[in-house]
């Protein structure tokens, strides 16, 4: 497959084929496979205290004669603990087992449960060359809700990564035909449900993906345009290519980022 090489000015300057890694076959399951590998690394663990519930003592005998014992008195087997006493006869309450005022939970979550969820290496690397398959295809693109340029997919030249300053970048978008694309991703969302009473009161839509080959200013100068996101070729994933294990991301490739993808035969 060839790509239209296309100048800072939007115009055409050449064609480049892509190298091998864009020729994966699509497979949606891998690609989720693989992002859900690396949000579950994110999750922070969390649980109870191990003692939650069983800080009281709510020892109950049910032999004959034994002192604080329920024998014969019409109680249930439910652990009690002690309130008050008069002599032998002790006025109990339910403590300790799950469902008693105060009582521990029965499968409470624990600190020890691990979250993180593995691939294999071979798995995880043909996840994202499905997912680079994916970004050049302009109906999956579409079909994800990109705002897509008439041009699109096409390949940027290596000068635009030396770019500095936000306002260069976003006119430098605006001549390739990512306006539509910009105001979409501009916008947020207020979230349906009850995640707007727990800190995730907006949604914000994931815009264009610029690929680079390797330190540049742009990575700074694009940081903060809302949606975008710039990366390194070497420091691609699966969920920055698919956000949500959604595939299609609208992507910009430099000429630079495709060479070195080819040169060093990355991710096969």
């Amino acid at each position: 497959m060839e790509l239209k090489i296309v100048s800072r000015e939007n115009k055409e300057s050449g064609k480049q084929k892509l190298p091998v890694q864009f020729e994966e076959a699509f497979r949606p399951d891998l690609i989720h496979r693989a992002v859900i590998s690396l949000q579950s690394r994110r999750r922070q663990r969390y649980g109870a205290d191990p003692r939650a519930g069983k800080k009281q003592a709510a020892r109950l005998s049910r032999r004959r004669r034994d002192y604080k014992g329920a024998y014969g008195k019409g109680l249930s087997r439910m652990p009690r603990k002690t309130m008050t006493r008069r002599g032998m006869q002790m006025n109990f309450v339910g403590a300790f087992a799950p469902g008693t005022v105060g009582g521990r939970r029965a499968f409470p979550p624990t600190s020890e449960h691990i979250f993180a969820q593995s691939i294999n290496d071979k798995e995880r690397r043909k996840a994202i060359r499905s997912a680079l398959s994916a970004v050049v295809d302009k109906n999956i693109v579409q079909s994800r809700g990109h705002k897509v340029p008439a041009n699109y997919p096409f390949i940027l030249t290596t000068d635009s990564e030396s770019m500095k300053k936000t306002k260069d970048v976003l006119e430098l978008l605006g001549k390739l035909g990512f306006e539509a694309e910009l105001e979409r991703s501009n916008k947020p969302k207020v979230r349906a449900g009850k995640g707007k009473m727990r800190g995730r009161r907006l949604k914000k839509a994931k815009g264009p993906l610029i690929v680079v080959s390797g330190k540049c200013d742009m990575l700074s100068a694009a940081k903060n345009i809302p949606g975008i996101d710039v990366v390194e070729i070497k420091n691609i994933n699966a969920e920055l290519l698919a956000p949500g294990a959604q595939a299609g991301r609208i992507t910009i490739f430099t000429q630079g980022a495709i060479q070195l993808l080819e040169k060093e035969k990355l991710f096969m």
